[in-house]
């Protein structure tokens, strides 16, 4: 019988290699990153331009957002985004939570007309769509959040009004 075959060397060579292949697949595939919520890019400061358009015009606006992600994994985040040009405004603040699938649901409140309402999306990797809604307004909001930079688009419907927006933001 050579060396090499004996019960208990093959038992211990067996276990060093299932531990190294154990290792190298811990190594290769990070645990947080499966586990990251969709908001764990988003903490600090952001600002950015973009345009928004109404039934009679289109027109430059910018914008500046907070984000304070609330859990070391990004599945929950408080947001205020404040956007202006030269005729219209708006000035969004949310709550919003994302189960381990990327179900988001929160709440949100557009503090200058007084109105707010309920959440609900999917977040996956760098891209979330969800929509916001009231009694009296519906908006889809899609944003894309690639390092320092995060688009957002906006589709809103209500108030005898449709807006759509298109933003660039960067972090600042």
């Amino acid at each position: 019988m050579t060396p090499f075959l004996v019960p208990g060397r093959l038992m211990r060579h067996a276990a060093i290699l299932a531990c190294s292949v154990l290792l190298a697949v811990a190594v290769a595939a990070p645990p947080a990153l499966a586990a990251s919520g969709p908001f764990v890019d988003f903490k600090g400061a952001w600002s950015g331009t973009g345009k928004v358009r109404t039934e009679t015009k289109t027109e430059r606006i910018r914008c500046d957002a907070k984000y304070r992600v609330s859990d070391s994994r990004g599945h929950a985040v408080n947001l205020e985004l404040t956007c202006k040009s030269d005729s219209y405004s708006f000035d969004l603040v949310g709550d919003f939570r994302a189960n381990a699938s990327g179900a988001i649901s929160g709440r949100w409140t557009e503090r200058s007309r007084g109105i707010g309402g309920t959440v609900i999306g999917q977040g996956r990797g760098d891209y979330i769509q969800i929509l916001v809604e009231s009694s009296a307004f519906a908006a889809k909001l899609v944003m894309v959040t690639r390092g320092s930079r995060q688009s957002v688009s906006i589709d809103s419907h209500g108030g005898g009004r449709v807006v759509k927006a298109s933003i660039g933001l960067h972090r600042r």
